[in-house]
C-alpha cells in the first residue's frame, strides 16, 4: 500500500486506499520473517450483515427488498431527490448567467453529494475527476478532494472487525497501529502498521454494514436499468447485465481475501515489467474484512510540480502504465479496472507502483484476439474487417446485416482517425462510436464495460499529465508486435488476411506493421524471425510459401525480361537499328524494391543482425519444403517461357492489344 504523507492526504476507492505526495519515500520488508507466529484464528460473534457472507446474487438481493418497499423508497427518494435539486440549480444558473459565477460553489455542492449518497456514487465521482477533458477545471479539483476526503469511521469499529477476522487483540498482530486512520475511502480505511518482524505495513479495514447499503442501491440502479432497457429503444445494451458485472465486482471488492488473491496474481503475471511495482500481500494477516499489505509511499501521477520536484518522468511512468495495461488486456486478460490516480503512485525510484486489487476483471482469449484484430483492422480503414469484429466481439448478434453498418463505420471512423497512427485517440474513437449505438444494432457486452473504464481512466491520467498523449497510437506498436510474433491460429489467421487480399500481396501493410513494431519497447527481432520461419515452413504456412513462389516467379520472370530488353535496346543502339521507345508504367513499384523497403525497416530496427540472419540460410536450403519452392519456382519461369515463345511463334506479326512494359506488372499471370 503507498501513502503520501503530506497533509492533504490520502484517498482511496473501491474499499483501498488512495494515497498523497510523501517528500521522503520509502519501500519496505516484502517479505515476512519466517519466525513470526501467526495468531489462531476464532470463531468471533460478529455483526449481523444478510450479504456479507455472500457473493453478489441479485436474486436474492431483490427477494431480501420486494419485502422491505419503505426501506427502498426511503433510499430511492434519498437519491434523486438530491440529484433533481443539484441539477434544477444548474439549470437556473446557466438560464440566468450565473454560472462563472457560482461554479466553485456547485463544484463542492456536487462533491458533497456525491459523498452523502455513498460507495457507487463516490466511484461516478472520482471517474469523472480523471477527466480534465470533460470537467471544467474547478468541479475536476473539487472532485479530486471527493477521492482524499472521506469521512473515517470509529476506531473501535475497525479494532474490533482485526480481532473477529483475525482473531486476536491488534496488539497481538501488530507491533504498532496508527491511533487513527491515515486515509479513509468509500468501502474502508487504512490504517499504518508495523509487524512484529519489524516490515511497515498498510492495514485496510471495511467500512461496517458496507454490504447491506450497497445491495440497496445496486437493487434500486438495477431496477431502473431494466426499465430503460425495455421502455427506451434506443438502449441495446443489456443494462441489467452491466449491472450485473459491476454488482459482482463491487461484492468482489468488499471480500478483502480476494482482493489479496488479486494482488499476487497480478504481482505473478506483471510485477516483472520493468519499472512496475507490485507490493507484497501478507495473507496470514488477511481476511474478509482486513487486508494486510506492504506500505509503500509515493507521489499520484496527476501531481506533477511534486514529481518534477523529485525528478520522476511523469510521461515515462504513463507510458510504462500504458503497456502494463496492454499486457493485461491483451495477453495475460487480467486486468485491473480501476487505475484511477490513487492506484497509480510514482515510487521515489522511478517505478509505477499499482494499488487497490478489489476491482479487477478478466478477458477471454477469443476476445482478446478480437480486440487485436479490431484495433489492426481500424488503423487500415478496413471497415468490412472491423464490421465482423464486432460480431466476434459480441456487439453484433451474427445474423446482423452488415451491409448498411460497414459504410457507416467508415465515414464515423474516418474523422476519428485522423491521418496517421500518431493521432489516434481513445476518447475521440468512443465518441464517434457512441454515435452509432443509436442508429444500429449494437449493444455493449457486459465485459466490455470495465475494458472501457479502465482505458477511459488511464487516458484520463494521461491526458492530465500531458495534453498531447495519445493511449492509442502508444498501444499500436504492441499490438503490431502480437500481431507479426503471436503463433495463435487466430491471430495467424487474421495476419493472412490483413497481408493478402484478392490474389495479392499488401506490402504496404507489412511495411505499417513493421514500422509500427520496431517501436515496440519488447520487440525481440530474433524471436520474430524464428517464428517466421518456424510458421513459414509447418503445414500451416503452405499458403505463405505459394505467395513467395508467385511473388518469386514474377520477381524473377520481370528482371529476366528487363534485362534482356535491356540488353536488346543496348545492342540495338550500338548497331544503329532503330527501335521503339518501351512504355513504363512507373507507377507501379516492383517487388524487388518493395523488398528493398522491408530490407530497409529491418535494418533500422533494434536488434537486427544480417550476419545473424545469413547464418540461418543454410540450413533453410536443405529442408524440403525449400527444395519443392525452388522446384516450384523453376516450373513457373519455364511454363512462362514457354508461353512466351509459343505467343512469339504463333502469333507473330498480329498486333498485340497489350503495349510492352517494364514492370512485373506486364509479365504477371
Amino acid at each position: 500500500m503507498a501513502f503520501d504523507t503530506t497533509q492533504d492526504s490520502a484517498h482511496r476507492s473501491g474499499g483501498s486506499i488512495d494515497i498523497i505526495d510523501a517528500e521522503a519515500i520509502t519501500v519496505t520488508g516484502e517479505v515476512l520473517a519466517a519466525d513470526v507466529v501467526t495468531p489462531p484464528r476464532t470463531l468471533a460473534t460478529k455483526a449481523q450483515d444478510p450479504f456479507e457472507e455472500f457473493g453478489y446474487d441479485p436474486d436474492a438481493i431483490a427477494a431480501h427488498y420486494r419485502r422491505r418497499p419503505f426501506q427502498v423508497w426511503t433510499r430511492f427518494i434519498g437519491i434523486f431527490l438530491p440529484l433533481i435539486g443539484f441539477f434544477a440549480q444548474l439549470w437556473l444558473d446557466r438560464r440566468g448567467g450565473r454560472s462563472a459565477q457560482n461554479e466553485a460553489k456547485r463544484a463542492a455542492q456536487l462533491r458533497k453529494m456525491l459523498t452523502k449518497l455513498g460507495p457507487a456514487y463516490i466511484k461516478i465521482g472520482q471517474a469523472l475527476s480523471t477527466r480534465p477533458d470533460l470537467v471544467p477545471p474547478i468541479f475536476l479539483e473539487e472532485l479530486t478532494t471527493l477521492q482524499d476526503q472521506i469521512p473515517p469511521f470509529p476506531n473501535a469499529i475497525a479494532y474490533r472487525f482485526i480481532e473477529e477476522e483475525l482473531g486476536a487483540p491488534p496488539s497481538q498482530i501488530y507491533a504498532e497501529i496508527s491511533e487513527s486512520p491515515v486515509a479513509a475511502a468509500s468501502l474502508g480505511q487504512v490504517y499504518k502498521g508495523k509487524l512484529h518482524s519489524g516490515e511497515d505495513v498498510a492495514i485496510k479495514v471495511q467500512r461496517p454494514g458496507l454490504a447491506q447499503r450497497i445491495a440497496l442501491d445496486l437493487y434500486i440502479i438495477r431496477g431502473l436499468a431494466r426499465f430503460a432497457t425495455n421502455r427506451i429503444s434506443q438502449i441495446r445494451s443489456d443494462l441489467v447485465a452491466i449491472m450485473d458485472e459491476f454488482g459482482e465486482r463491487i461484492f468482489e471488492e468488499m471480500d478483502y481475501t480476494h482482493e489479496g488473491e488479486n494482488a499476487q496474481r497480478f504481482a505473478r503475471l506483471y510485477g516483472h515489467i520493468a519499472d512496475i511495482y507490485v507490493p507484497h500481500i501478507y495473507p496470514q494477516y488477511t481476511a474478509r474484512r482486513v487486508l494486510t499489505m506492504e506500505w509503500i509511499e509515493g507521489t499520484k501521477l496527476t501531481n506533477i510540480e511534486v514529481l518534477n520536484r523529485k525528478g520522476i518522468d511523469a510521461t515515462h511512468l504513463i507510458d510504462v502504465g500504458v503497456q502494463c495495461s496492454l499486457r493485461q488486456l491483451l495477453e495475460h486478460g487480467f486486468f485491473h479496472a480501476d487505475p484511477h490516480p490513487g492506484n497509480l503512485l510514482a515510487m521515489a525510484d522511478g517505478r509505477l507502483a499499482y494499488l487497490d486489487f478489489g476491482m479487477m476483471s478478466e478477458v477471454k482469449p477469443y476476445q482478446r484476439y478480437g480486440l487485436i484484430e479490431a484495433v489492426v483492422h481500424m488503423v487500415n480503414r478496413d471497415f468490412e474487417g472491423l464490421a465482423n469484429d464486432y460480431v466476434k466481439l459480441e456487439f453484433l448478434t451474427p445474423d446482423t446485416d452488415l451491409s448498411p453498418i460497414i459504410p457507416a463505420l467508415s465515414e464515423v471512423f474516418s474523422n476519428a482517425l485522423g491521418a496517421s497512427v500518431a493521432e489516434l485517440n481513445f476518447k475521440s474513437i468512443t465518441d464517434e462510436f457512441s454515435a452509432l449505438m443509436y442508429e444500429y444494432p449494437f449493444r455493449v457486452p457486459a465485459y466490455y464495460a470495465l475494458i472501457i473504464r479502465s482505458l477511459v481512466t488511464l487516458e484520463g491520467i494521461a491526458i492530465n499529465v500531458d495534453p498531447e498523449f495519445k493511449v492509442l497510437s502508444k498501444a499500436y506498436p504492441y499490438v503490431a508486435k502480437r500481431l507479426l510474433t503471436d503463433q495463435s491460429p487466430e491471430l495467424r489467421a487474421s495476419l493472412q488476411d490483413l497481408l493478402f487480399k484478392d490474389g495479392s500481396f499488401r506490402w504496404n501493410r507489412l511495411e505499417n506493421l513493421l514500422r509500427n513494431a520496431r517501436d515496440s519497447d519488447e520487440y525481440d527481432m530474433e524471436r520474430l524471425i524464428d517464428q517466421t520461419l518456424g510458421f513459414l515452413f509447418s503445414d500451416g504456412g503452405s499458403f505463405l510459401r505459394d505467395r513467395i513462389v508467385s511473388e518469386l516467379v514474377n520477381g524473377l520472370d520481370s528482371f529476366g525480361q528487363n534485362t534482356v530488353q535491356s540488353i536488346t535496346i543496348a545492342v540495338q543502339r550500338r548497331l544503329g537499328i532503330k527501335q521503339d521507345a518501351p512504355v513504363v508504367d512507373a507507377a507501379a513499384p516492383s517487388d524487388l524494391d518493395n523488398l528493398r523497403r522491408i530490407l530497409d525497416i529491418l535494418k533500422d530496427t533494434p536488434g537486427f543482425d544480417a550476419a545473424q540472419v545469413a547464418t540461418r540460410i543454410p540450413p533453410l536450403l536443405f529442408k524440403p519444403e525449400t527444395q519443392a519452392m525452388g522446384q516450384q519456382v523453376v516450373a513457373g519461369l519455364a511454363q512462362r517461357a514457354l508461353a512466351r515463345l509459343i505467343r512469339t511463334l504463333l502469333l507473330e506479326g498480329e498486333p498485340s492489344d497489350l503495349p510492352p512494359q517494364l514492370t512485373p506488372a506486364s509479365v504477371r499471370s
